[in-house]
């Protein structure tokens, strides 16, 4: 007798594999991926683990860790930063004049009228307290603790903060681009600068917003702070210490964690690098060395401090003098227009200071401890 033909319709019957509910098949595959993506996470895990030999709450023995990183003194490495930008001091003078006059046309500066009205009113109300040469010192760093703290500006608008914060930023990268180029050798342009180190500025915004968030804890410190200080809500001697020493705390964590965003933020403006992928690497740079580069970092905010100091009292004095003996200088704008200058300056010097550190730490070689 003939063969029963086979149709397609009892083969696909027959299958083995249309015997599995769609269900099943799905759920089987929800957990492959949930499992691939376990596997994945845990790998990145240990190797985070691995590259990162200390442990949060758990002391390391000084047997198990090398103090590695040879670096300059202080004085003398902020000196090298300074003789670097005094080499290409035509570039970067151009550069402080350029973000100057797009910091005077786009966001908020220092105002005249502003600091006239502060002189009349210290001058008037001050008295006695502000007489003699001691005095004057007084009066003027009280104006420089205005200029600094933004009161002797207009108050900005939403879109001028905004322009502010670019402004910022792309002074960082060209000042960071322009040293790149310099320490391997070449001698760029400032338009140079300008032309190229713009590239990552998303990632770089995408890092000061997360520099911002990692500002959360020392916010909520500085709040709290404000708060008890003007009432006696709390008595006890105890818990005054134990709220001060957690206020504390929550600074010092947020001083922990901008130390690697610091040298994200050259990490960077590397070809091709992302926010994330800087950050970690940032992260395994200053492992077992944040102390180290925090006092380095900190001894150039202090080095920032007393260039203020030194250059806007005698300039601050000055001028008030100038506008007693004088009237007819009231007018003229010499306090805002070095104000606006040395804010420029600032960054410029920062960001050089910054990436020379890095350099340092990088060209030591040593692995991190």
């Amino acid at each position: 007798m003939p063969a029963k033909k086979t149709t397609k319709k009892s083969q696909k019957k027959s299958s083995p594999r249309s015997k599995k509910p769609i269900a099943t098949r799905k759920s089987h595959s929800q957990l492959s991926y949930i499992g691939t993506r376990y596997r994945r996470v845990r790998r990145r895990m240990q190797d985070f683990l691995a590259r990162r030999p200390h442990r949060s709450f758990r002391r390391t023995r000084r047997r198990d860790y090398v103090r590695s990183l040879d670096l300059p003194g202080y004085f003398s490495f902020t000196a090298s930063v300074t003789r670097q930008l005094w080499q290409y001091k035509k570039t970067y003078g151009l550069m402080i004049i350029l973000i100057a006059l797009a910091s005077a046309l786009l966001s908020t500066v220092a105002s005249q009228d502003i600091f006239n009205q502060f002189v009349s009113t210290i001058h008037d109300n001050g008295g006695d307290l502000f007489a003699g040469g001691i005095g004057q010192i007084g009066k003027a760093s009280l104006l420089l603790v205005l200029g600094i703290n933004g009161s002797l500006a207009d108050t900005p608008t939403d879109g001028q903060k905004i322009y502010a914060v670019l402004i910022a930023l792309f002074a960082w990268l060209v000042t960071v681009w322009l040293l790149r180029a310099q320490l391997a050798g070449s001698k760029p342009r400032l338009r140079d600068g300008l032309y190229n180190a713009g590239t990552p500025i998303v990632s770089t915004f995408l890092l000061v917003l997360l520099g911002a968030l990692q500002l959360l804890p020392a916010g909520i410190a500085a709040v709290a702070v404000s708060a008890v200080a003007g009432n006696d809500a709390i008595q006890s001697g105890l818990l005054s210490m134990t709220f001060y020493l957690a206020c504390f705390l929550l600074l010092l964590l947020s001083v922990y964690l901008l130390v690697s965003t610091f040298f994200a933020l050259v990490i960077v403006t590397l070809p091709g690098m992302y926010p994330w992928q800087a950050l970690k690497t940032a992260g395994d740079l200053v492992t077992g060395r944040r102390l180290r580069v925090l006092l380095r970092l900190g001894f150039g905010g202090l080095a920032i401090v007393l260039s203020w100091v030194v250059i806007m009292l005698p300039i601050i004095m000055v001028s008030t003098w100038l506008q007693t003996a004088l009237k007819w200088t009231a007018w003229i704008p010499i306090v805002p227009t070095v104000l606006t200058l040395l804010s420029a300056a600032t960054i410029v010097f920062a960001a050089s200071y910054v990436y020379m550190l890095y350099r340092r730490m990088i060209d030591d070689g040593s692995a991190p401890a």
